[in-house]
């Protein structure tokens, strides 16, 4: 499932809606798509989440950076694409 909501934030720059709060997010991927980065930065606000995911043959991998892995699941889930 967070496979899914990750391939759903479309590469390079985008916005989304989290929590009633608008966010900038930028995806990237490296190593023909099996390694992913996004960051998303609050706009108008101080609050961010950044973390990578690795896709290999046996499993998924979810690393967040510096922060609890509960808030970028939670981010994943929930955020809203934005046009």
């Amino acid at each position: 499932m967070l496979t899914e909501r990750i391939k759903a934030i479309p590469l390079g720059y985008s916005n989304v809606l989290f929590q009633n709060k608008k966010y900038a997010v930028t995806r990237s991927n490296f190593n023909m798509g099996k390694s992913i980065k996004v960051y998303a930065e609050e706009l108008g606000g101080n609050d961010f989440i950044s973390f990578n995911f690795y896709i290999t043959e046996k499993m998924e991998q979810l690393k967040p950076c510096e922060m609890a892995e509960v808030k970028v699941i939670n981010f994943i889930n929930n955020f809203l694409l934005l046009e």
